[in-house]
């Protein structure tokens, strides 16, 4: 196990046999996340896939809301906190090339490794996720949500496509995708559950009980099934495009940056700002997709 000083952003813990938990640990930033929390998970993940008493995994968050997004104030650098994972290079060159490679280092590559990690990794998420948040939802296998969970990714104000691991319309079905992407408007915790990107809604004060006994339940399953079901589930998902899609979207993603920079000199519409900032202080979800499990 490593050593708690070991991490600053996130705690790493053992809530029971065979069973580690990641805790997002930035409440004060609603754990925004910068570049440094996402090495740690990173860190911590590479600690309970090389661990082999631990058979599943648990991510979760500290404070009302699971995840506000990038930490758009952070400027640290790739290599800042140990060497890139991608191999990719090239995060100092000038112009767009800089930029697209240190993305594909810190956003897509990080993603894209998560979701391929072998053992089972649950996500219990309460409140707001938002953008960049939902990169911390949607590489991994099982999401067990709070009742006041809420779902969101309202970029398209910026001026991009989305955020950097498009995977929406495998979450959310194709035309829900465009509805969440055109309007900006979160998803409710229920709708979340109908639509198929979250496996149960529970009450906010049964999250992490909850959470803990389906990690404790799947823990009692031999390692090697759990390994080879999931490998078969993402296999399925990979002959349907998904890796190609997601590169594709990426490259969009890229070319709305490069438009962005010769209209207003940034990588954004900063017109957007305030109308992310006006949609995610409210809380437009429907009571009908605030119910729990029945």
């Amino acid at each position: 196990m490593p050593e708690k000083s070991s991490f600053t952003e996130i705690r790493y813990e053992q809530p029971a046999e065979r069973v580690s938990r990641i805790v997002l640990a930035r409440p004060d930033t609603r754990n925004a996340q910068d570049l440094k929390m996402l090495y740690e998970i990173n860190r911590a993940l590479d600690y309970a896939m090389q661990d082999d008493a631990v058979r599943v995994v648990i991510l979760a968050s500290d404070g009302p809301h699971f995840s506000s997004g990038h930490h758009l104030g952070d400027h640290s650098k790739i290599g800042d906190f140990g060497p890139p994972i991608t191999g990719i290079g090239g995060f100092d060159l000038p112009g767009p090339e800089g930029y697209f490679s240190k993305e594909q280092e810190q956003y897509l590559g990080l993603c894209w490794r998560w979701r391929n990690l072998p053992k089972p990794i649950l996500v219990q998420v309460q409140g707001k996720v938002i953008a960049g948040g939902l990169m911390l939802v949607w590489p991994f296998d099982v999401v067990i949500a709070s009742e006041n969970a809420q779902f969101s990714d309202p970029v398209v104000a910026f001026g991009a496509n989305g955020h950097e691991f498009f995977v929406h319309a495998w979450e959310l079905g194709h035309r829900k995708a465009k509805e969440m992407l055109f309007t900006g408007e979160a998803i409710g915790a229920r709708e979340a559950k109908q639509l198929g990107m979250v496996n149960h809604v529970v009450p906010l004060d049964l999250l992490w009980s909850f959470t803990l006994e389906m990690a404790k339940k799947i823990a009692e399953r031999p390692s090697v099934g759990l390994k080879m079901a999931k490998l078969s589930v993402n296999q399925s998902l990979d002959a349907q495009g998904m890796w190609t899609a997601v590169q594709s979207a990426f490259a969009l993603h890229h070319l709305t940056h490069a438009h962005n920079r010769v209209l207003f000199g940034g990588l954004v519409d900063p017109s957007g700002a305030a109308t992310i900032r006006a949609q995610a202080a409210s809380d437009r979800v429907p009571a009908s997709n605030s119910q729990s499990d029945e």
